[in-house]
Parts: structure tokens; C-alpha cells; sequence
């Protein structure tokens, strides 16, 4: 009997040891181990799972584990293990904040009773990083989808215009000099030959034309046609100087001759003596002045100011003007024997409305020149722009169109330049005067009629002071008043026409 009970005790004692070192394996596994009973109750958590979960002995595996898990419901790894299925893989679960992997098998308590072995590894941190990639991924497909559709857009747009001539395309290789005058119109080619026939005589040249047609090129080919080429040539702009310092610059000053005036300067004549000196915007100089610039054409002698003996110069005389000379001429503001002196040779450059099939070849030069300036590989100028540059009137004539082509090279955003790209100049004289009657209107009903009519005669005569430089006469005559009825409005309405040729 003893010696059954001794027997007894050591198999006691073995399994209490095998026992102890069950849990003692399973406390120091960094997985986390749960034993779940038959009941569902949970039986024993390692270290591991009761730092994840906290300590669930005792407690339903429903109430503490699955019912983080609806599949708990219908895939219950206890009714699983118990049955014999066998698991097919790893699963995974989310179990309150933490996400795990698990796995089950059954297993035999040491008393004989039936329990399930749930093993987890918590795989948070490595779903955060699916996530985190998952999201990278779906960022990178719509960045993808963006751009596909960015490039189906463009690539429709160059589909619908590839169907168009394209213009530029065609004449890119061809090579122009950078001086010369673009355009093939009848026009340009009786400008051109006259250019070519007079260019290397010596005669005194005046060129005509409207603001942003080129007179300063006209006169840069007449230069580079002249004998004179290699001589000094220089560009003085008549109506940016008043009448003193304009007097002074071309013809030069003595010591002495006015306050500041340290030491004897040469005027731009005496400076160009052999060659070549171009007067533009001839039409705005003073009555003064129109009689000092006589002098030099009729004896080829300039007096300096303060001076009192001629200088005698050779300079070849280039001027231009926009204003029209013989109407001035006939209203008494231009001296009619300085007039026939600078028109011995009259080159008048047609505005570019008048010379429309020039605008291709023009559009085409300034799109080759900006391109190379702005390093653009434009090589598309469709025929609907075209139309769209023949169309227009070009107030501000050849600068107007190269603004405009200028523009469009800048702003394109591919090969090509497309409509939107293509914006026309406003007028602004149209915009001005627009506003301003608009203005006008909306005083009717709360002002008097005549301060109306007086506030309008003003602004009418100080911008037509303002066009002529101060210059009464000339006002007068397009105005069509008398000069002593025009004095006697400016003195009405307190205008200096002096302080309205300053500003």
C-alpha cells in the first residue's frame, strides 16, 4: 500500500514537473499563447498576451477575444480545433487595438481535460505598413491617372490640330537676314526697290508712316546700304528733349554758354561729320528749332550755342515722322521751306492693314526669333491662328503683331501654340473713350447740361493740346477754331499750353 502511494506521488510529482515546465516554456514565448477550455472559457494567458490583451483567466473567449471579430462566429478556432479540422495557413484578426496572426491546435490539459493552444503574433506595426503602402500606391495611381489624362488631353488637342496646315513647320529652316524687312506684298517690294535705289545717294530722306511700322529699321537699311555704312551714325528722338537741350545736343555749346556749361562739347552733328545722323519724330519739333535745322540743310553748317562762327558738317540727314507734315504744313505748325528741304525723298511705309498677306511671313519671323530667345521648341502654328491674325486690324501695326507673337511663344506650354495661348492687344483709345462716356451718362440727371458741355470742351482741348505738344496752332487747326477763340477758352479753363507740352 505504501509503496502504491509512493508510486502514485511520483507520478504526481512528474506531472506537476511536466506541468511546470509547460508554463514555464509557454510564459517565455514572445508569441502570445492563450489556453481556451472546452467551455470557451479561457483557462491561461502567457506574459506576452496579458500585456496585449490584460488578463483574460477566467473570462469567455466571446467576451474578450472574438467579439473584436464577427468571423468568430462561424470560424471559432475553438469548434475548429475540437472537431479535428485542421487549419489551413496562418489567419488574421483584429483583436481590440492590436492586429494578429494566430494559429490554434488542441491540446490535453495535465488532468486530462480538453483545451485549445491559441498562438498570436501581433502584426500592427506590419499592417501599418501595408496600409502605409496600400495609400502610397493609391496615391501614385492617381498622380498616374492624372497625368494620362493630362497627355490624352494634349494628345487630342495635337490630333485636332494636326489636321490643319501647319505653316510654321514648313518655313522653319529658311534662314532671314536679321535686318531685313519681312514681307512679300507688292507693298514691300516697291519699299524695298526705292530703299535699294536711293540708299547710297546723299540725299536728305524723310520717312512716313504710322506709329509701329518701322521707320528706325527703314533707316537702319538705308545705312547699311550707304557708302557711308562705316561712318558714325547716331539715332536722336526730337520730341523726348525740350527745346534748349535739343538745341544744344545737336549743334554743341561754347564755355560759358549758359550756367553748367564748363567747357566747349560738340553737338551730334559735328559727331557724325562724314556720316550718317537720323532725326526721328521730326514732325514734334518746336518753330525754333525747325528754323535752326533749316540752316543746316540749306548751307551744311551748324552755329554752336553761344557760339559765333559756323562749323561746317558733313551729315547725311535720315528723319522721320507719323505726324502728316503737309497738313501741318497748311495749318501753319511746320515751316513749308523746311518741309520741301527733308522731302526730297519721301519713303512711305504702308500700315499693316493694308499689306495683310505680309502678317504670315511676319508671324512666322517673330515666332522664329522668340523661340530662340525664350529656348521654346514651338515648331506648330496652325492655320485657324492664321485666320485669326488676318482678321485683325492691327492698330499698333508690325510692334502690335510682334507683342501679341511674342506673347504666345512665351505662354505655350508644348510644341504649339494654340488659341489660348494667342491673346489680342485691347485699343486702348476705344477702352478710354468708352469709359469716359460712360462716365459722361451717369452725371445726366444730376448735373446742369452746360457744366456737362464745359467739362467735356476741356478734356477735348487739353488732349488736343497734349497731342501737338503744346503747340496752339496746330491744336487750332484740328479743332477747326481760330487760335485767339482757342486762347480764349484755354484762358476759361485755366490752361498753360506750356505746362501741357511738359507733361
Amino acid at each position: 500500500m505504501t509503496s502504491q502511494k509512493t508510486e502514485l506521488q511520483k507520478t504526481r510529482d512528474e506531472i506537476d514537473r511536466l506541468a511546470s515546465n509547460w508554463r514555464a516554456l509557454l510564459d517565455i514565448m514572445p508569441e502570445m499563447v492563450a489556453l481556451i477550455g472546452g467551455d470557451y472559457v479561457i483557462q491561461y494567458m502567457n506574459p506576452s498576451a496579458i500585456v496585449a490583451f490584460d488578463d483574460c483567466c477566467g473570462k469567455l473567449c466571446s467576451k474578450s477575444l472574438c467579439n473584436a471579430d464577427n468571423r468568430c462566429k462561424t470560424n471559432c478556432p475553438v469548434d475548429f480545433a475540437l472537431s479535428g479540422k485542421e487549419q489551413n495557413g496562418l489567419d488574421e484578426t483584429r483583436i481590440g487595438d492590436v492586429d494578429v496572426e494566430y494559429s490554434y491546435i488542441p491540446f490535453q490539459g495535465y488532468k486530462g481535460d480538453k483545451l485549445v493552444m491559441m498562438v498570436m503574433r501581433d502584426i500592427t506595426e506590419r499592417k501599418l505598413h501595408e496600409w502605409e503602402l496600400e495609400n502610397f500606391h493609391n496615391n501614385i495611381e492617381e498622380i498616374l491617372q492624372h497625368k494620362i489624362k493630362e497627355l490624352k488631353e494634349s494628345e487630342a488637342i495635337r490630333n485636332n490640330l494636326s489636321r490643319e496646315v501647319n505653316l510654321l513647320q514648313k518655313r522653319l529652316e529658311y534662314k532671314e537676314q536679321a535686318d531685313e524687312m519681312i514681307g512679300s506684298s507688292r507693298k514691300m517690294t516697291i519699299l524695298r526697290d526705292t530703299i535699294n535705289q536711293v540708299a547710297d545717294s546723299d540725299a536728305t530722306i524723310l520717312i512716313t508712316g504710322e506709329s509701329g511700322t518701322g521707320k528706325e529699321l527703314v533707316a537702319n537699311l538705308l545705312l547699311s546700304r550707304s557708302h557711308r555704312r562705316d561712318k558714325p551714325f547716331l539715332t536722336v528722338n526730337c520730341n523726348t528733349i525740350n527745346d534748349n537741350l535739343l538745341e544744344s545736343d545737336l549743334f554743341g555749346y561754347e564755355k560759358g554758354a549758359f550756367t553748367g556749361a564748363s567747357a566747349r562739347k560738340k553737338g551730334k552733328f559735328e559727331v557724325v561729320d562724314g556720316g550718317t545722323i537720323f532725326l526721328d519724330e521730326i514732325g514734334d519739333i518746336s518753330p525754333r528749332m525747325q528754323a535752326s535745322l533749316l540752316r543746316v540743310l540749306q548751307s551744311g553748317e551748324v552755329m554752336r550755342v553761344g557760339g559765333t562762327q559756323p562749323i561746317h558738317i558733313d551729315a547725311r540727314i535720315i528723319a522721320a515722322t507719323n505726324v502728316d507734315l503737309a497738313k501741318a504744313v497748311q495749318d501753319g505748325s511746320f515751316r513749308l521751306d523746311l518741309y520741301y528741304r527733308l522731302n526730297i525723298i519721301n519713303i512711305f511705309i504702308p500700315p499693316l492693314r493694308e499689306r495683310k498677306e505680309d502678317i504670315v511671313d511676319l508671324a512666322i519671323h517673330f515666332v522664329r526669333h522668340y523661340r530662340q530667345a525664350f529656348k521654346k521648341e514651338i515648331d506648330f502654328l496652325p492655320d485657324t491662328l492664321i485666320n485669326k491674325l488676318l482678321l485683325h486690324e492691327w492698330p499698333g501695326n508690325v510692334r502690335e503683331l510682334e507683342n501679341v507673337i511674342q506673347r504666345a511663344v512665351l505662354m505655350a506650354k508644348n510644341s504649339m501654340i494654340t488659341e489660348q495661348d494667342m491673346v489680342f492687344d485691347a485699343n486702348p483709345c476705344s477702352n478710354n473713350v468708352n469709359n469716359y462716356l460712360n462716365t459722361v451718362y451717369d452725371r445726366i440727371g444730376q448735373d446742369p447740361l452746360k457744366e456737362i458741355l464745359a467739362e467735356f470742351e476741356r478734356d477735348i482741348i487739353v488732349n488736343c493740346l497734349k497731342k501737338n505738344v503744346g503747340n496752339v496752332q496746330r491744336a487750332a487747326s484740328d479743332l477747326k477754331v481760330g487760335k485767339t477763340g482757342l486762347y480764349d477758352k484755354m484762358k476759361r479753363y485755366n490752361l498753360s499750353a506750356k505746362f501741357l507740352k511738359n507733361n
